[in-house]
């Protein structure tokens, strides 16, 4: 038998039927458990892998005239729209769409699911998967750290769409913080800002494991451009403390993903962007338009999928040892809470006008 045995190959060995063996391989509870245990014993030992995908076309080739095919990946939703803070559902859209435009021309389609909701389990989505022959799983970022350990990963490929998973560990595709924070931080700069303030939630801040606040220090560790404003970091962010934060650090421009910090800063004296700006660290999550950061969530459901079918293509299913990260940077999009040039330099008295104001010194006077 050749190095790549055949289906049929392996059944001819056997002594059985390739339909046997085929259910066999995906463990149909059709097949006897004795026979299922021949047949898999028989496959590892002359290294035959089971591709998921060929025998999906060809059940798909089967049930249409056409002979057109269309893999389904599965969108999998851990918090669902009840359980997911307002502002995040319109990022969540844009992935689930830039997912779906690139399934479609890749010769797939997305099929959505809701975990803990509609009386649907893990346990319950893996039969479901394995039922429709679902083999791909793009996960959306969840807001507490997810556990899909129940899955029977050997049967899927999975990628998920934030920074890291560790139950089990996948591979991820998610926005570069670390290096939109120093693109902001430049832009920032070239507009005139010298006294940057970063207000962050700690659970986001946590969670992406500190990649804003660390590209915000490490900025200021190797540039002298601005003044240091210790970050203000908190459980939820409330007017009351930042307004303290504000008034005592008195930051030129603030960094934050809420946009209702505009208010604050106004009913502080502040008139942005006359005196002050506002920069939104993912304008995704506000309606109000902003200056700040596109985090690309469209895009990044591209790669996904992208990363996900090619893991399909190459029979590459279960946990893989290695993860990896891929990560996109942000686009910058301009708004209407920065100003658009450096503010101009306040002017200078005249050169006689300034040196009239500057004392005589007498010699040997000690100098005020």
């Amino acid at each position: 038998m050749h190095p790549n045995p055949s289906l049929r190959e392996l059944a001819r060995s056997l002594g059985l039927s390739h339909t046997t063996v085929s259910e066999a391989l995906r463990e149909s509870p059709r097949v006897k458990a004795s026979t299922r245990e021949r047949v898999l014993v028989a496959a590892r030992e002359i290294g035959y892998r089971h591709n998921p995908l060929a025998g999906a076309l060809m059940s798909e080739m089967r049930r249409s005239r056409s002979g057109t095919f269309r893999g389904v990946i599965a969108v999998i939703d851990l918090d669902g729209p009840d359980q997911r803070p307002v502002n995040a559902a319109r990022y969540h859209r844009e992935l689930t769409r830039g997912a779906g435009d690139r399934a479609i021309e890749l010769g797939f389609k997305i099929e959505p699911f809701v975990v803990g909701h509609n009386d649907i389990s893990i346990t319950r989505l893996d039969a479901i998967l394995q039922s429709r022959g679902i083999h791909g799983v793009f996960l959306l970022p969840a807001n507490e750290s997810p556990d899909l350990t129940q899955l029977n990963w050997k049967r899927y490929a999975g990628v998920y769409a934030d920074y890291i998973i560790e139950h089990p560990g996948l591979h991820s595709v998610c926005s570069d913080h670390f290096r939109s924070m120093m693109m902001t931080l430049e832009r920032l700069h070239a507009l005139g800002y010298r006294r940057p303030g970063l207000v962050l939630t700690r659970h986001l801040d946590e969670r992406l494991l500190y990649r804003w606040e660390a590209a915000f220090q490490a900025y200021h560790n190797h540039h002298d451009a601005f003044s240091w404003l210790p970050p203000l970091l908190l459980p939820e962010i409330n007017r009351r403390e930042f307004t303290v934060w504000f008034e005592k650090a008195k930051p030129d421009v603030v960094l934050c993903h809420q946009a209702g910090a505009i208010e604050w800063m106004e009913s502080c004296g502040a008139s942005v962007p006359r005196t002050h700006g506002f920069c939104c660290l993912n304008i995704m999550v506000n309606v109000v338009p902003c200056a700040g950061l596109d985090l690309q969530p469209w895009l990044l459901g591209v790669r996904g999928v992208e990363m996900l079918i090619a893991q399909i293509h190459r029979n590459e299913y279960g946990v893989p040892e290695l993860p990896s990260t891929t990560t996109i940077p942000a686009a910058w999009v301009d708004g209407p809470t920065l100003r658009s040039a450096p503010a101009a330099p306040l002017p200078q008295p005249p050169a006689t006008l300034a040196t009239n104001l500057v004392a005589p010194v007498a010699s040997g006077a000690p100098s005020p």
